[in-house]
């Protein structure tokens, strides 16, 4: 019997592929980005983690003397008067997007052991061969699952008007587009791993037949 059929070999390219585009995409801040033309625009990028301002006044300073520049990580807690604006920096919406998308980059973390296993070391004599590979098409898929509702829901609130300053000028970054294509490849990579496993399902069971028909003639005999 084969270790793997072309469904468990394009799965896992396209795995690999999703866990690379979904690991950039959860770790830069370019999600949301300002158009780099405008010289006094407030806003640089911003991503899950990190917030880059050219000159971000203080929300909660009527006087507007206080400006935030350059980038920080979102739970800085050293800057003064950052944390005081973290509920405008993290909104519902995007505290929901944090949440799924670090679901979907844990999901891809473990499965990247399964596949290691299937990939160089496990074989359909193995006992559990076949466990292994419905383990990793489930937690694949479920990765995938969780990072299309992230990009779903920053894709829907992320520009809108009353968040980040100027969004007229705001498009979304080449992060959130690997996040999109990452979500989109995880779901294709899940889904060739689930069809992977019932072949493999369907090939034991006819190996087993094969066995038990063999074993009847000869036994006849």
């Amino acid at each position: 019997m084969k270790r793997r059929t072309l469904s468990g070999s394009c799965g896992v390219g396209f795995f690999v592929l999703a866990f690379g585009f979904i690991a950039i995409a959860f770790a830069t801040p370019s999600w949301l980005v300002s158009d780099y033309r405008i010289t006094g625009a407030k806003l640089e990028r911003l991503g899950l983690w990190v917030h880059c301002f050219r000159s971000l006044p203080d929300v909660n300073d009527d006087s507007q003397r206080r400006f935030f520049v350059g980038c920080r990580w979102v739970y800085d807690p050293f800057t003064t008067g950052y944390d005081e604006i973290r509920g405008f920096l993290l909104p519902g919406f995007m505290i929901a997007t944090q949440f799924f998308f670090t679901l979907a980059f844990v999901g891809m973390l473990v499965s990247a052991i399964g596949v290691l296993v299937f990939f160089l070391c496990a074989g359909p004599d193995q006992k559990h061969f076949v466990k292994l590979i419905r383990a990793i098409g489930f937690t694949v898929l479920g990765a995938g699952v969780c990072a299309s509702l992230a990009v779903i829901i920053f894709a829907s609130l992320g520009n809108r008007n009353n968040w980040m300053p100027e969004h007229a000028n705001n498009w979304f970054g080449w992060s959130f587009i690997l996040a999109c294509v990452g979500a989109v490849t995880a779901l294709v990579a899940g889904t060739l791993f689930l069809t992977e496993c019932y072949v493999q399902k369907r090939k034991r069971t006819l190996f087993k037949e094969s066995q038990t028909r063999f074993e009847m003639m000869h036994g006849g005999k």
